[in-house]
């Protein structure tokens, strides 16, 4: 038995990708993997239904959960209450409960200087991060009362250093964790845990921002002290199971992974 077993998590975000050697690719994904190996029975979304198939398919192949799928894309001309909530329902039909939601999903248009930054470009970053956990934590706040889960939310160390060409996904990012301490405080005396996360993991994601735009990359991304950049599965979404343990039931905070090292702050 994992530490997750009987548990069931909502990770948005969470379609397969793996980098061009062939490890994981994608955050979500890499949390969806410790998860799985942790026996939680998954809800993922995202906008690629394919790249949620393969995930599925991997991930019930090899760790014997269950996968709910639900192709769901949270942005400005969407009904997105209605979005959030028809997965949160599909999450209860499926399992009957709900104990950990992860806000993985974030679009942006890295690399756009602010001053060239459009409004759809804009919006493009807050519906699908800043949004999209405003009403994903509404629709599940029930539920994760019932069960005194989980929320964790991911920010950026975009918004906390001011990274060039990233106004809109800062923007974005620093909302989402104004958010979360909010919900930190007028949910813990329910029992549900909120913390966030600042991670700095190697993605396929990446690896395009270098290629697309490789002064961007230079001046925002370094490589930790510790030398290496963070392991979505090994690294990240380790942090996420530790995060949903009995252990972490009662703390809130953020847990900073940006320069090599993690710690919780209160």
């Amino acid at each position: 038995m994992g530490f997750l077993t009987g548990k069931t998590a909502i990770i948005t975000g969470a379609g397969r990708a793996v980098l061009s050697d062939g490890r994981c690719g994608a955050i979500g994904y890499g949390i969806a993997t410790a998860y799985a190996k942790e026996g939680a029975n998954l809800v993922i979304t995202g906008r690629n239904v394919k790249k949620l198939e393969d995930a599925k398919e991997e991930l019930e192949r090899l760790y014997g959960i269950k996968v709910l799928i639900c192709q769901a894309d949270v942005n400005a001309g969407a009904d997105n209450e209605a979005v959030a909530a028809g997965v949160v329902e599909k999450a209860m039909e499926a399992f009957g409960r709900i104990d950990v939601l992860i806000n993985n999903a974030q679009a942006s248009a890295s690399g756009v200087p602010l001053s060239e930054h459009t409004t759809e470009q804009f919006d493009l970053a807050l519906y699908s991060g800043l949004y999209a956990a405003f009403y994903y934590m509404k629709a599940c706040y029930p539920h994760l009362k019932e069960t005194r889960g989980t929320v964790i939310n991911f920010a950026s160390g975009a918004g906390l250093f001011g990274n060039y060409g990233q106004c809109a996904y800062a923007a974005a990012k620093e909302g989402i964790r104004g958010l979360s301490r909010v919900a930190a405080t007028e949910w813990a005396g329910d029992g549900v845990n909120v913390n966030v996360i600042c991670p700095l993991a190697w993605t396929a994601q990446l690896e395009q921002f270098e290629k697309g735009y490789p002064e961007a990359f230079k001046q925002n991304v370094k490589v930790p002290p510790a030398g290496h950049f963070g392991d979505a599965e090994r690294e990240i979404g380790r942090v996420c199971v530790q995060l949903a343990s009995e252990d972490f039931k009662y703390m809130t905070g953020e847990t900073i992974t940006l320069e090599g090292g993690m710690g919780l702050r209160p």
